[in-house]
Parts: structure tokens; C-alpha cells; sequence
């Protein structure tokens, strides 16, 4: 047994609760056991006391799309070189995508996985059951079985399910078990073999675009099924304008839809691809700066729910080709939290509904105990240096993989200490 940790003299930025004053926390037996705001709490005798001079603490980071290579290609990311990156940036729990070798499409796979998990990665590793076995858009996998073995939703993770009487099934059944289905939405033949948002840029660079209609199309129809169906819906990430104005009107008649993006959709737009840059060859692609501004709105008033690194490591094999050979998908885990901190520093998004996106509401969707900072609750926490200024550089990133897209980015925020179940993995050493 560990001994308690006090986290005192730390700003408390809890989105559950709205809370956001200084205080101190204790944990004991990996849960928080008391919570103080300005006046002291009481501290065992062993306890280790963790001076967080003025720093926030937060609830750690729930992503909910995560990819490793692990089973199949590991040499891409394991699950304890994924554990290793979230911790460092702040992600305490993530959702695994069954985008594997094998599929992630029975419950013996996900029972392994969470054992497998449990023994070398250092966050928690949530598997998401495949909605269609081998994720191919035809047969559906046994929800019961997924659940029952520990998936905490289902989704065929890149791939998107074209059949409607297929998906009106999936829904039905979904709701029967209580289960979550996140789905990637493109049309697969508005889509075709584009390689990025079709506009001028597109034009210039001589590169077949991708309309926002391959991803308003699919959504539209999404959203009707699942008030058809009343299963709990999650559109796995968004990207237009237009897709926004969609999700918002659902959401007056449907309380169960929710809609998730990926930071790189929030923080960059189709001309950070300049001359061809590979490492910004995503799926969703990069929108316009109109798009962008639109999603970071959606993101303010609540349409949006929740935001994901979208990690997704590639190997440079497959990434230094031609643009429109190259595979889509870039790494995220260590830099969410700090490119999410841009919206707060250029005064676009408030802290507490950036936190929320990645903290309290994930939590709410899968039907977590984590994501706040209340007593009882798992002791799954950060401190973070919200000003804190760094570059992404190659040799510290901890991912198997080497395919960011905020290579050399000069970002402010950085995780100071990252705990898990009230054990620390991962504490911030100053370079020399």
C-alpha cells in the first residue's frame, strides 16, 4: 500500500464541479479522500506532501481515440510506449480503438488486452469494441459479450459504416446493452480517393479534395437513427461548420447525441499542409480557417462535447511518400493538453470548458468514475504549469513513433506530475 499524498497549495480547476479556487487535495488508497479550499486538511503522519506552488491540478485526461500498434505492430507504439507518452502529457485514462491485428472484435481479445494493459502501461487503458467483426461493414460483433468482457463502447474506429439498415440495426441492439457507438462519419463515395479538403488550396496543390458533405451527409443520417433507435450516440469527430449547426439542432430533441474532434482540427487548418507536409495528411483532414473558427464556437457554446489527440502512430515508411500516397494519421498523447492550452491563451475557449472536453464530459459519456476531483472519486490527476513554454522536438517524444504534426511547435503548458490510482508515473525533470 502506497503512502497518502497531499497536493497542497494548488489551484483546483475541477469542470464537474465548476470549481476553480486554490486549495489542497489528499489521497489516500488510490481514491481522494478529502478536498480543502483555503483553510488546512488533515494529513497522516506518513504522508508525502507535494508543494504545487500555485500550479493547477486538475482530474487527468480522458481521450477517447487513441490507436497503438499493439497487437500486431507494436513496432508503431506499444501499449506501454502509449502509457509512457500519455502520462508525460497528461492523458490518465485513454480509449483504445480496435484498429489491431487482430481486429478487437471478441471478448477474449478484450479481456487480454485489459490484463496485457493492467501489466505495462502506466494509464488506463480502456478497449473499445469493434461494431462489425474484422471491421469490415457487415457482420455485427456480439455487443454482450464485448461488454461483458470490459469494452466501454463500440465503433469501427477509422472505418465508417456505409449501410443505414445496417447501422439502424447496430443502434438498436447498442441501446439494448447500454452501449455508447462512436462512429467515424465519410461517406465512402464522396470521399473516393480525395487526400484533403477540397477548396482553392486543394486546386493549388494539384491534390483531389475531400467535401465537407462526405462527413455532413453521413452525420445527418447518423443523427436521425439514433433518435429513431434512442441508443447513445458519439460522432467520433467533427470538423465543419456545417457539421456543427447539424449536431446542435439534434441536440434540442436528442439529449443521448454528443460530437467529439480531434485537437488538430482545432488548432490547425488546411494551409498548415504548406508544401506538402505528410505529418498533416490526417483522417478527418485539416478544414478551412472558417471551419476552424466555426468548431472552436461549437466547442464554446457546448455543441461539441469532447476533444481527442487523435493519436495515430505511423512509421516514417509509410509517411515519407508523396502527399497523396502517404497514410493518413499523426501522434498525439503528449501535446493534447498543450495545443488545447492555445485556445485558452489566445483568449478563444475559457480553461474550464477546455478541461471539461477532456476531463468530466468523456467520463459522463462511457459512464466513468474518473474525469473530477471529488471525494471517492479515483485519485487520477495532473499538475500542470499553465504557462510553462516548450518546443516539440523529435528526441523527446516518447512515442514509438515519430509522426506529429506540432513538430517543433512552441506551445505553454506542461504536466508537472501525472497520478493514476494516487501512484505518480510520471513527474517533470528540468533539463540541465
Amino acid at each position: 500500500m502506497s503512502r497518502p499524498l497531499l497536493i497542497e497549495n494548488a489551484r483546483i480547476v475541477d469542470p464537474a464541479s465548476g470549481t476553480d479556487q486554490q486549495g489542497a487535495v489528499l489521497v489516500e488508497n488510490g481514491l481522494i479522500s478529502d478536498i480543502a479550499f483555503g483553510g488546512p486538511v488533515g494529513v497522516p503522519e506518513d504522508a508525502e506532501v507535494f508543494n504545487a506552488n500555485g500550479h493547477v491540478l486538475s482530474p487527468g485526461l480522458i481521450d477517447m481515440r487513441v490507436f497503438t500498434g499493439e497487437p500486431g505492430k507494436e513496432y508503431r507504439e506499444t501499449l506501454a510506449s502509449a502509457g509512457e507518452a500519455a502520462a508525460a502529457g497528461g492523458v490518465t485514462s485513454f480509449v483504445m480503438m480496435p484498429d489491431t491485428t487482430p481486429v478487437v472484435d471478441d471478448g477474449a481479445l478484450i479481456d487480454f488486452l485489459i490484463r496485457r494493459a493492467k501489466a505495462t502501461s502506466k494509464v488506463n487503458v480502456l478497449p473499445a469494441g469493434a461494431i462489425t467483426k474484422g471491421l469490415d461493414g457487415q457482420e455485427m460483433t456480439e455487443f454482450g459479450l464485448l461488454k461483458e468482457a470490459g469494452a466501454v463502447c463500440i465503433t469501427d474506429g477509422r472505418r465508417s459504416i456505409q449501410s443505414t439498415s445496417l447501422l439502424r440495426t447496430v443502434m438498436s441492439y447498442a441501446a439494448n446493452y447500454g452501449l455508447t457507438v462512436v462512429h467515424h462519419v465519410s461517406d465512402k463515395g464522396l470521399t473516393g480517393d480525395g487526400v484533403m479538403n477540397e477548396g482553392l488550396f486543394a486546386t493549388i496543390l494539384g491534390l483531389k479534395g475531400i467535401p465537407r458533405e462526405a462527413e455532413t451527409i453521413p452525420l445527418a443520417r447518423d443523427l436521425q437513427l439514433a433518435a429513431l433507435t434512442g441508443t447513445k450516440y458519439h460522432a467520433a469527430q467533427i470538423s465543419c461548420a456545417a457539421s456543427v449547426d447539424l449536431v446542435a439542432v439534434a441536440k434540442k430533441r436528442n439529449t443521448s447525441v454528443t460530437a467529439g474532434i480531434s485537437i488538430n482540427n482545432l488548432a490547425l487548418n488546411e494551409n498548415d499542409i504548406g508544401r506538402y507536409r505528410t505529418f498533416f495528411k490526417l483522417s478527418t483532414p485539416l478544414r478551412s480557417e472558417d471551419d476552424r473558427q466555426a468548431v472552436i464556437e461549437g466547442l464554446r457554446n457546448g455543441t461539441i462535447d469532447t476533444i481527442h489527440s487523435d493519436h495515430d502512430p505511423q512509421d516514417s515508411e509509410v509517411k515519407r511518400q508523396p502527399f497523396a500516397e502517404a497514410s493518413d494519421g499523426a501522434i498525439g498523447l503528449e501535446t493534447l493538453l498543450a495545443a488545447a492550452l492555445r485556445l485558452v491563451h489566445s483568449g478563444d475557449v475559457d480553461l474550464l470548458t477546455v478541461l471539461r472536453a477532456m476531463t468530466s464530459r468523456p467520463a459522463d459519456i462511457l459512464g466513468l468514475p474518473s474525469g473530477r476531483i471529488a471525494k471517492g472519486a479515483p485519485a487520477d490527476l495532473i499538475v500542470f504549469d499553465l504557462d510553462y513554454p516548450w518546443q516539440v522536438t523529435e528526441r523527446e517524444i516518447r512515442s514509438r513513433s515519430h509522426n506529429t504534426s506540432f513538430e517543433g511547435a512552441r506551445l505553454a503548458g506542461k504536466v508537472l506530475r501525472t497520478i493514476v490510482g494516487g501512484q505518480t508515473v510520471h513527474t517533470h525533470v528540468e533539463e540541465s
